[in-house]
C-alpha cells in the first residue's frame, strides 16, 4: 500500500471513530436530559400493601386502620399519604367496644413539617357509622382534625337515625361521630311517637346470653 492510500486509510478510520463516539455521546446526553425531567416529589418514598394499623392505650384498643394501598410522598414542607384504594377506619370507645367505622374510596393524611400538624381527608362515598346510636352518615368529603378530636365537612350530607333522618349541608362532629350536628339542614323528618318498649341491639358488639353449662 502507498503512503497516499495508507494515509487516506488512516483518515477514513479516524472519521468514522470521531462519527461513532459523537454518536455515543449525543444518546448519552439525550438519556440523562429525559433523567433530570422525572419531578422527584411525584414520586412515592413507600408504598406499602394490605396496610393494618392497631392504636390502643393502657391495653384498650382505641383504634384500627386498613387499607389494601398506602403510598407516602415527602416534599420540603410537608410529608403526606395517599389511599389510592379507599381505606377504612375503627374507633373504640372507652370500654374498648367499636363504636365508629368510617369508610371512604380516597384518602389523604398530611403531615406539616411547620407546626407538627397533621389532617386527614376522606373521599369518595364517604359513611360515617356510629355502631351503639344506630347512626349512619353518608356524604362526599370528610375532614378529621386529629389535634382537636373532631370530624366535619362543607358538603351535602345525609343522616340516618332511629329518630329519623335529616340532610343539609355542612357538619360538625366530635370524632367518634357521638353528637353530628347538620349545619344547613332542609327537608328533614323526625320520629314523633316511638314505642317505648322498643330495645336497641348492638349487632356488633353483642356477643349473646351467657349459657349455663349443663
Amino acid at each position: 500500500m502507498t503512503k497516499r492510500l495508507k494515509y487516506l486509510h488512516f483518515h477514513a478510520v479516524a472519521g468514522a471513530s470521531f462519527l461513532v463516539t459523537a454518536f455515543l455521546l449525543c444518546s448519552c446526553r439525550s438519556d440523562l436530559g429525559v433523567a433530570d425531567k422525572i419531578d422527584l416529589t411525584q414520586t412515592p418514598v413507600q408504598t406499602v400493601e394490605d396496610m393494618f394499623v392497631v392504636q390502643s392505650e393502657n391495653g384498650v384498643l382505641q383504634m384500627r386502620m386498613e387499607a389494601d394501598i398506602m403510598e407516602r410522598y415527602q416534599n420540603d414542607s410537608m410529608s403526606y399519604e395517599l389511599f389510592p384504594k379507599g381505606l377504612s377506619v375503627f374507633g373504640y370507645n372507652e370500654e374498648g367496644l367499636l363504636e365508629t367505622e368510617i369508610t371512604a374510596d380516597n384518602g389523604r393524611h398530611v403531615k406539616m413539617e411547620k407546626d407538627d400538624s397533621e389532617k386527614w381527608e376522606a373521599y369518595g362515598n364517604v359513611v360515617v357509622k356510629n355502631i351503639i346510636n344506630q347512626e349512619v352518615m353518608e356524604t362526599d368529603t370528610l375532614y378529621w382534625d386529629r389535634k382537636n378530636e373532631k370530624i366535619y365537612t362543607d358538603c351535602y350530607v345525609k343522616m340516618y337515625s332511629p329518630d329519623g333522618y335529616m340532610q343539609g349541608y355542612g357538619m360538625e362532629s366530635d370524632q367518634r361521630a357521638r353528637n353530628s350536628i347538620i349545619l344547613r339542614p332542609f327537608d328533614s323528618y323526625g320520629v314523633v311517637v316511638k314505642d317505648s318498649t322498643e330495645v336497641r341491639i348492638d349487632s356488633v358488639n353483642f356477643i349473646g346470653p351467657l349459657i349455663k353449662k349443663q
